[in-house]
């Protein structure tokens, strides 16, 4: 089942959000507050989260608070990678949910945090086993990523490629699966922290993984799980189709669905990172999806529900 909605991925990165299009954030803090209100007024009992993070950047949060973004949200979320892409140590992740508790005054979800095994795959245990220790108890939720290696013929969602150098490559292999679904040593290490330890797992259109993810899951004892529906996915041929296979594979999980990623025609510019032309757009979107796949039950309706077929 839904249990809560993000409201995008990453919006203080430029690989999901155009800071030239947008300079100061007010186009997404209007569009956030639209899609917040739009998914209440669905359904009152699902937590809207503030789409994670990444940097961790109290200035950021700041900002979105001064928009009055938070008065909308349940909760914000950060994205941490500190062995692989952020210049900060591992052992400082206390702090940097400090500085952002401190702003937001409201809970502080750790969205993603994942260890690449570029480098070593045992560097990936270790990462896990520390993140483990020092966030696992610290946050309401700590959903690691990911399940699996991205495809090496797939391309990273990233804006930052040339920057990055070959650490761009550190994106193929976040997974506790490598790519041909065979496990990592660090998935050992991961069943010892379930279910407290959350998995996120971003499912591509008709994503030939969905079932075997599902089943692997299951034997991991994962009971939280994050996942996306895309809105540019929402435009493709029979996408209502497999967003209905997603979700109900998924629905024996409790599940955080991050809405994200303009269509290209209906952004600024044609791109999935671009502010919409029409943010209320993507809050019918959001409302959309909340109709379908987690109606809400009025109080004295307990075995009736509200679904939308026709969107």
């Amino acid at each position: 089942m839904i249990e809560a909605a993000m409201i995008w991925n990453e919006p203080n990165n430029k690989s999901h959000w155009d800071p030239e299009l947008d300079p100061d954030w007010s186009r997404f803090a209007t569009m956030a507050i639209l899609a917040a209100d739009a998914i209440g007024r669905e359904n009152p009992a699902i937590t809207k989260v503030l789409g994670g993070i990444s940097p961790i950047d109290a200035g950021f949060m700041s900002r979105m608070k001064e928009f009055g973004v938070l008065d909308h949200v349940d909760a914000v979320a950060v994205h941490g990678f500190p062995l692989d892409w952020n210049l900060w140590q591992i052992h400082e992740w206390p702090h940097k949910l400090g500085e952002i508790a401190t702003v937001a005054d409201i809970p502080v979800w750790v969205s993603e945090v994942g260890v690449s095994t570029f480098g070593a795959e045992e560097v990936q245990v270790w990462g896990l086993r520390r993140t483990a220790e020092l966030l696992l108890g610290l946050a309401p939720r700590v959903q690691w990523y990911s399940l699996y290696d991205l495809p090496r013929s797939w391309e990273a969602t990233t804006r930052h490629r040339e920057a990055e150098g070959s650490s761009y490559y550190r994106h193929f292999y976040m997974g506790l699966l490598r790519e041909d679904g065979t496990p990592k040593p660090a998935l050992e290490e991961f069943v010892r922290h379930t279910p407290q330890m959350g998995l996120v797992q971003w499912f591509h259109y008709e994503d030939h993984r969905l079932d075997d993810a599902v089943a692997w899951m299951e034997r991991l004892g994962v009971t939280h799980l994050r996942t996306g529906l895309s809105w540019a996915d929402s435009f493709r041929p029979n996408a209502l189709d497999w967003f209905d296979r997603q979700m109900e594979a998924l629905a024996d999980f409790n599940v955080t669905v991050t809405f994200c990623f303009t269509p290209e025609h209906r952004g600024l510019q044609s791109h999935h990172t671009s502010p919409p032309q029409i943010p209320e757009e993507f809050a019918e979107f959001c409302a959309a999806m909340i109709r379908r796949y987690a109606p809400a039950i009025g109080d004295n309706m307990a075995t009736t529900q509200r679904v939308s077929a026709a969107w």
